[in-house]
């Protein structure tokens, strides 16, 4: 029998995935739909494994995955299964980089084919394996190939019309949006394409290099 912490935002699946893992013969010790509920009931309860999704409240972004990489860190070598529709490619990769440090694991529902299949991963995760759905495998292989995929397309749009020289408010102009959305969007890529602070200047010119080599 294993304890589990469970986070899911979406009530009935919260509820499902519960009855399916006690149904199991585990023990569901935190049923929680949010990242801070979620980092409490980890440091109460210590379960043998975490089960989360990536998009949470309040911004229904990245906040479960955030959450798992910092438990991880709070609690070296805790199990973290994260059961998602959605890959967050960059911090996939960092918490499939530390599954040296106890078992990982990144399921994505739609392709979870079988009951068995899922709570085999659970408990293989639990045990300190790593399983990995092969979609996400093939997004982070790609990701690493060209740092440019890892842009939206309006990142892309932005970054276009920085490589013909243009300043921030040209680009609001032309885009119809605001100086300080430019700016965000400016300072996304920089991220996505792991620039240093190292000046703006300089990583603008970094940034268009990658844009023409790509």
């Amino acid at each position: 029998m294993l304890r589990i912490v469970l986070a899911e935002d979406a009530v009935l699946l919260r509820e499902g995935l519960s009855e399916l893992l006690t149904r199991a013969g585990h023990e569901v010790v935190a049923a929680v739909g949010e990242p801070a509920a979620l980092q409490t009931a980890v440091k109460r309860a210590r379960p043998d494994i975490v089960v989360t999704d990536v998009r949470m409240p309040p911004t229904f972004t990245d906040e479960g995955i955030r959450v798992a990489l910092a438990i991880r860190v709070d609690h070296p070598g805790q199990p973290v299964l994260v059961l998602s529709q959605y890959i967050a490619n960059a911090y996939a990769e960092s918490l499939l980089e530390s599954s040296a440090a106890g078992g990982v694991g990144y399921l994505l529902k739609d392709r979870v084919a079988q009951v068995d299949e899922f709570l085999d991963a659970v408990e293989r995760v639990a045990a300190g394996g790593c399983v990995i759905d092969p979609e996400v495998v093939r997004q982070l292989l790609s990701r690493r190939r060209d740092p440019l995929a890892r842009l939206t397309p309006r990142e892309r749009e932005v970054l276009s019309l920085m490589a013909e020289g243009k300043a921030n408010a040209t680009i609001a102009r032309e885009l119809v949006v605001s100086e300080a959305a430019v700016a965000k969007h400016i300072n996304s890529i920089f991220a996505k394409l792991e620039l240093s602070a190292s000046g703006e200047g300089h990583r603008r010119v970094r940034a268009v290099l990658a844009y023409l080599g790509g």
